[in-house]
């Protein structure tokens, strides 16, 4: 049986859409992932995988002492991923980006193992330009993105098989909100988003009346439940994401990549607030590219102040529904395979 080394981390959307890919290959592959000691470990290790750990240093986008360290550490972090992968060759390195990834690519090319990444934004992370030219193929969500590299391919999103399996009328009886009405779902990624957390508060009193609320505020938050006019669902995360969505009518989330391609594969309207500081703009981005296509809202962080009104305005817009309906945007999880099994094949893509 031929071994696929999964490798990528640093946040949850560098590690779910790996998950998707391998939750498919589980029976025909012997699986492996390779990363730090946060997130993917934890994600990674709750499916049953085999996980090995190397801890790489993050880039701090800012003037740090911190930053410093970083030659020594990467020097570590590639001879621990290099005798790893000398123990047990992998056939194929499958890479998600995130700085997590880079020992695992490094180490691959080194021994000459074929390496294929995917890249989730409209414009490349810092990891996928580092390592493109060590790979076979970089893959992406956008077409744009892949006309940017020689070895570029668009693939589009893979999308978790469980998060479009959910059946509304059940995942309302799960949780417990009303068989009629609008149901308006919230979250903003494993940790939560404090500024979507605050600003639903702040609100509530205003939302409750015309729609329910099914909010996943992060692993901090406490349970909470409240019915005033609507139902108000607080908890702090939920494993069955694929019900989660099929409860609700409406989305209000963060706007990183995979939710987006998530959403737009269950056709689901949505308001993104793209995270602001902290970030390379590259959610920003993504949600722009989409709004300019009908296919979704954006409300700026700094004017959560106007929530109440746009999301009256999105569950009254009909022509984004009708856009989504007719998009052809679905999961790209099949297309990402077939280029694994190409190259583990001998052929091209």
């Amino acid at each position: 049986m031929k071994r696929i080394l999964f490798t990528g981390g640093g946040s949850a959307g560098h590690v779910v859409p790996n998950l998707a890919i391998m939750h498919e290959l589980r029976y025909s592959y012997a699986l492996s992932y390779m990363g730090t000691g946060g997130i993917e470990k934890r994600l990674v290790t709750s499916s049953g995988f085999p996980f090995l750990e190397v801890d790489c240093p993050k880039l701090v986008r800012a003037f740090t002492p911190q930053n410093l360290k970083i030659p020594f550490l990467l020097h570590r972090a590639k001879r621990k991923a290099l005798a790893a992968l000398k123990a047990a060759p992998p056939d194929l390195v499958f890479s998600k980006g995130g700085f997590a990834s880079y020992p695992a690519v490094w180490a691959a090319s080194k021994l000459g193992v074929p390496v294929i990444t995917h890249e989730s934004d409209l414009s490349p992370g810092l990891c996928t330009r580092l390592i493109a030219k060590k790979c076979r193929y970089v893959l992406t969500s956008f077409p744009e993105t892949a006309q940017k590299f020689a070895n570029g391919r668009w693939t589009g999103s893979p999308v978790r098989r469980e998060v479009l399996s959910g059946e509304r009328s059940r995942a309302r009886k799960k949780f417990g909100l009303p068989k009629e009405g609008n149901v308006l779902l919230v979250f903003g990624g494993g940790s939560g988003s404090r500024a979507l957390n605050e600003a639903v508060a702040h609100h509530l009193e205003a939302l409750l009346p015309t729609l329910s609320i099914l909010h996943l505020a992060g692993r901090e938050a406490q349970e909470m439940r409240l019915e005033k006019g609507g139902v108000y669902l607080r908890k702090p995360f939920e494993e069955d994401m694929g019900s989660a969505y099929a409860a609700a009518d409406a989305v209000l989330s963060r706007a990183g990549s995979n939710t987006i391609f998530e959403l737009l594969a269950l056709k689901k309207p949505a308001l993104l607030v793209p995270l602001g500081k902290n970030s390379r703009g590259d959610q920003a981005e993504n949600a722009a590219y989409f709004e300019r296509r009908g296919l979704c809202r954006v409300l700026p962080e700094d004017r959560l102040e106007d929530l109440p009104a746009a999301l009256s305005s999105l569950l009254l817009d009909r022509a984004l529904r009708e856009n989504l309906a007719a998009s052809d945007h679905a999961s790209g999880t099949e297309r990402a395979i077939a280029a694994i099994e190409a190259v583990l094949g001998g052929a091209s893509v």
